[in-house]
């Protein structure tokens, strides 16, 4: 059995469902899922706590049902955060190179995104990521790894993702409720990015848009970077809210209508199809068109898109999407919303689903799995990251020790 260290588990705490994902690090750098849990969501609406008992008892039944598939027992995980409370904006911090021979190390870049993120935030907010963009060394912009390099003034572009400290705290306690410990928080957009774009999509210019249950996460990326993040307070529970309205049927039916039969466009319909519609108050089901489904679920779609596209324009992004659109979340499962999407975008729009994992691929490869497969990404990316920095100091300090070895003998 591989050491504990060597299993990641991402928690995604969505409005509709609860996903944990859990993935084993293998020895030659790869990642296997071995561990999927997935329940109804109670008590989270809209990423924000709304009954905690309730968000604990299916945090735990998540939990649980993965620990069964994988085999091992859970007690850490890595969060994915979302909700109309996330805020964010790009600062750039500046400091001057220290050293003698003025060249630039780990040090310095860590002071200069220390003074990025040194700004006064509203009571009740905390920062969550401090995303470096690129470097600036005196004149040169555009730097991506400025170590090594020589300047005398150091300047760092980045991005700060900040919550609401309530709103974060209480997801956590749910969590830790849960019996679980939180390694770490990951707003979902950033995790989602890890498991469904590609190298060449981040550095030409790329919209990855996370349609959940309660909210529509935006991220921008450019240049390898994130430049923008955005929360739309619409999801896949107001398309059911919807149907249940226009139809007069119970929000389950309307759900299960949805998933079934549920079509964005409604051109793409064929106007013989029909489907059967439960009825409330105990009254006997009917049949209805397709199309009227459609045209139900349509405005919604475009309004979304809509707000997505006003959010993108507003940021400035509008000419740098060069790879277009990719779309994930359970919502993004819905027939026609990529077609709409193009019709709004007029950009390229794919689905994105999980890449570059190995284990449960089939039960995972639906963009409704992003997010959950992003987190362990992200987590694995980051520990093998921590173990190279580790490694260079070690190879450092080792080194700095045989020179004052042969200073002393020679």
């Amino acid at each position: 059995m591989a050491r504990k260290e060597h299993y990641l588990v991402g928690l995604d705490v969505g409005t509709s469902k609860m996903a944990a994902i859990v993935a084993e690090a293998l020895d030659d750098g790869g990642l296997d899922i071995i561990g999927i849990g997935v329940v109804e969501a109670q008590g989270i609406r809209r990423g924000v706590v709304v009954n905690l008992e309730a968000a604990v008892e299916s945090i735990k039944k998540a939990i649980e049902e993965a620990e069964l598939t994988a085999g091992v027992e859970i007690d850490s995980v890595h969060l994915g955060l979302s909700g109309s409370h996330l805020k964010a904006f790009n600062s750039r911090g500046v400091v001057a190179v220290a050293g003698n021979n003025r060249e630039i190390t780990r040090e310095d870049v860590r002071r200069a995104i220390d003074a990025a993120k040194g700004i006064a935030l509203p009571t009740g907010r905390e920062i969550l990521h401090v995303l470096p963009q690129d470097f600036v060394v005196d004149d040169q912009d555009g730097i991506g790894a400025p170590i090594g390099m020589t300047g005398t003034r150091l300047e760092v572009n980045v991005h700060v993702v900040t919550g609401s400290t309530s709103s974060t705290q209480n997801i956590v306690a749910c969590v830790n409720r849960a019996g679980v410990a939180v390694v770490d928080t990951v707003i979902e957009q950033l995790a989602a990015s890890e498991s469904v774009l590609t190298a060449d999509e981040r550095e030409l210019g790329v919209a990855l848009v996370d349609i959940g249950g309660g909210t529509t996460d935006l991220a921008v990326f450019e240049r390898g970077s994130l430049w923008h993040t955005g929360v739309v307070t619409m999801g896949g529970d107001h398309f059911t809210s919807d149907i249940a309205v226009g139809l007069r049927t119970p929000i389950p039916d309307a759900e299960k209508t949805k998933r079934r039969s549920g079509c964005a466009l409604g051109s793409l319909v064929d106007e013989s199809e029909s489907i059967d519609v439960a009825s409330v108050g105990g009254r006997p089901p009917r049949v209805m068109s397709r199309r009227i489904l459609s045209e139900i679920l349509q405005p919604r779609a475009e309004e979304v898109f809509h707000a997505l596209w006003d959010e993108i324009r507003r940021a400035g992004y509008e000419r740098s999407l060069h790879s277009g659109i990719v779309l994930c979340g359970g919502g993004a499962l819905l027939d026609g919303m990529a077609e709409i999407a193009e019709q709004i975008f007029d950009l390229p729009i794919r689905r994105g689903c999980p890449v570059d994992v190995g284990g449960l691929t089939d039960h995972v490869n639906s963009p409704s799995f992003a997010t959950g497969v992003g987190l362990v990404k992200y987590a694995h990316r980051n520990q093998m990251q921590e173990q190279e920095r580790l490694a260079h100091a070690g190879l450092g300090s080792l080194a700095g020790r045989f020179k004052g070895l042969f200073k002393e003998f020679f």
